[in-house]
């Protein structure tokens, strides 16, 4: 299966609204396309569009897929018109702004490569945890994650979620217990994030559920507050407490065995990430060929 194709048939589907009208459109037969979609959710084991001999929907995991695919063939899309256009057309200063967490974790990954592909691109990178005023700082770009972003004069761009969970370490759970519900939390150490929103108050959803009647929302007061989420994730690998975060910080050390999931069938909202520049003139080579790099490095 040609996951890229697949994704853009699945695109235009959507976006027609119908299996025929889209077929029509990419050349190719409706019972061909509804195949490829079949295909596509045997291989994720899930349905992405409810459908009769009427109409059609997405499902909760169609919109999720619906809005990925969109962000992996715009980055694609990108990455082969930044070749297209030629190295040459990214240069100057590119300046951008990041948490120091997100920055160490997914930003610098991605610069050995992005940086030998422009060898001419002068680069700097300036860690905030507090969101910083663009224009003042001088600032091409800025990353910030988000439940959303309020209205303002800035152009916001979504390019990845983080998803929020709830961990802790071996050690603290032998030592204290495990919670077995969320109502059970409070009576741990917590570690909080000072500049979260949910510093004090944890509102939990069941895994890949959206209902707000599901939701379950406990008041914590954390034993600990930092204000870094890598600070954070050491507390807690040093087995201080529990505490919540996001999966481009925490997934390394649950994969090395450092951290373990706590209540796995719940956790936080998901934080969108954006990319934020001052004006949509801001969006030149540089930054555009900086988003597409970045875009790969968030992709699952």
């Amino acid at each position: 299966m040609d996951k890229l194709s697949v994704m853009h048939a699945f695109r235009r589907i959507v976006e027609r609204g119908s299996f025929a009208r889209a077929a029509d459109d990419l050349g190719v037969s409706p019972a061909l396309l509804s195949r490829e979609i079949r295909l596509l959710e045997e291989s994720l084991g899930c349905t992405l569009i409810a459908r009769t001999t009427r109409s059609m929907s997405l499902t909760d995991a169609g919109h999720l897929y619906y809005e990925e695919a969109n962000a992996v063939l715009e980055a694609v899309h990108g990455v082969e018109s930044r070749i297209r256009e030629g190295a040459g057309a990214v240069q100057g200063h590119l300046r951008v702004n990041s948490a120091s967490s997100f920055a160490q974790t997914v930003i610098t990954p991605c610069l050995p490569e992005f940086l030998s592909t422009y060898p001419d691109l002068r680069f700097t990178l300036s860690l905030d945890e507090r969101v910083v005023d663009m224009v003042e700082g001088g600032f091409d770009l800025a990353i910030r994650i988000r439940p959303d972003m309020p209205d303002s004069g800035l152009v916001q761009r979504k390019i990845g979620i983080a998803r929020q969970r709830i961990f802790s370490s071996r050690a603290y759970l032998e030592r204290a217990g495990t919670p077995k519900a969320p109502e059970e939390i409070p009576a741990h150490r917590i570690i909080g994030f000072a500049f979260g929103t949910h510093l004090t108050s944890w509102t939990l959803h069941r895994t890949m559920e959206e209902n707000e009647a599901d939701a379950r929302t406990i008041d914590l007061d954390p034993h600990l507050r930092v204000e870094n989420s890598l600070i954070l994730r050491d507390l807690l690998i040093a087995g201080h407490g529990i505490g919540t975060l996001p999966d481009f910080v925490a997934d390394e050390a649950v994969a090395r065995g450092e951290l373990v999931r706590i209540l796995p069938d719940y956790e936080l909202a998901p934080r969108q990430i954006y990319a934020v520049t001052a004006s949509r003139l801001g969006m030149d080579a540089k930054v555009s060929a900086f988003l597409d790099h970045l875009r790969l490095r968030l992709r699952p």
